[in-house]
């Protein structure tokens, strides 16, 4: 029988994906949040023969909390991180989390020898490089070398937390080491499980649903499912190389495309469909929040593509249909209004 699973982030779109994967598979799975209660809603998750549920107090930045939250688990899949959108500081807001968490979460790992496998999730900032050139195709073998906190504080965390996980465990003796697999999403869709999970990548969709706005970016979405997701990372606990990157990617479409899928699949709703050109979208991001000039300058009409061929025959994965993503991810977004 497996031992305890360790999920962190589980609040998060991701993390409570995970959750349920593992829920469903009947596992004991500990779930981490800061507010336990913005992680309620895991609660009415599914549940397997033999699942079961428990949901503790966990920040990345409390060492101590870390310790407490990894003891007695046999498996950590470390979902937990923090969103550039909306960051105000971003050394505080997006660096430190990813990689003072991390580096946190592994001295909890060392102070608790039972644990066996890790999962570590990375994403695709940690491949692309910050300034790339479109139609460019990037492999597990890339690397994001050229962020700084300035250009790309995103990239610049993933790559850097993801660096020092796997300088950890390089550092380990080969045959006492616990497993390890770092996991690379691209823009992550899909159902919804929460609010809260419209304030990151879901912002894509949510933008196209909610209408407030007569017009679609010209802005390429490179994409996969949330669901499979969830499944990679499971998959990954006991599949793959030790030691591998995995991207996870299924595609990519422009937002117009989004918007026809949806505009066909809802056709009694108002849908923007009218694209705004780039010198445009420079004059909304001086008003808008969450788009910024420098945003726009490196992803407007730009597009590149990830191969994930190594994830689906290793991993064995099998990834849904973009419209499939758009559209479960909209219907989630509509009941949840």
């Amino acid at each position: 029988m497996p031992g305890k699973v360790l999920v962190t982030g589980a609040a998060g779109f991701i993390g409570s994906h995970v959750v349920r994967e593992l829920l469903a598979a009947g596992r004991a799975v500990r779930a981490t949040a800061r507010k336990p209660k913005a992680a309620t809603f895991l609660s009415e998750l599914p549940v397997g023969a033999g699942g079961s549920l428990e949901i503790v107090v966990m920040e990345l930045l409390d060492p101590e909390s870390v310790v407490v939250a990894v003891a007695g688990c046999e498996e950590v899949i470390h979902c937990a991180a923090a969103l550039y959108v909306g960051a105000k500081d971003a050394q505080r807001d997006v660096v430190d989390p990813s990689i003072e968490g991390t580096r946190n979460l592994i001295a909890a790992i060392e102070a608790d020898s039972g644990v066996k496998r890790i999962v570590h999730t990375s994403s695709v900032a940690a491949i692309r490089a910050t300034n790339f050139h479109t139609g460019h195709t990037y492999s597990a073998a890339d690397w994001c070398d050229d962020a700084t906190l300035k250009s790309n504080a995103y990239g610049l965390a993933k790559a850097g937390a993801e660096r020092l996980i796997r300088d950890w465990w390089k550092s380990q003796d080969e045959g006492e080491r616990p497993r390890l697999v770092t996991i690379h999403p691209s823009i992550v869709i899909g159902p919804i499980l929460a609010k809260r999970h419209l304030s990151g990548s879901m912002g894509y969709v949510d933008h196209l649903v909610k209408g407030k706005l007569p017009f679609v970016l010209k802005s390429h979405i490179e994409m996969v499912d949330v669901r499979d997701v969830a499944i990679t990372h499971v998959s990954a606990l006991t599949k793959g190389i030790d030691g591998g990157r995995y991207i996870v990617h299924a595609g990519g479409l422009w937002h117009r495309e989004m918007a026809k899928i949806l505009k066909d699949e809802f056709p009694q709703r108002k849908w923007a469909r009218r694209q705004l050109p780039k010198w445009a979208t420079y004059v909304v991001a001086i008003f808008h929040p969450k788009i910024t000039i420098g945003w726009v300058r490196k992803n407007i009409g730009l597009w590149c593509d990830f191969d994930a061929s190594d994830t689906v025959e290793e991993l064995d994965i099998t990834w849904r249909p973009l419209s499939t993503s758009i559209i479960d991810g909209a219907t989630s977004i509509i009941a949840h209004e």
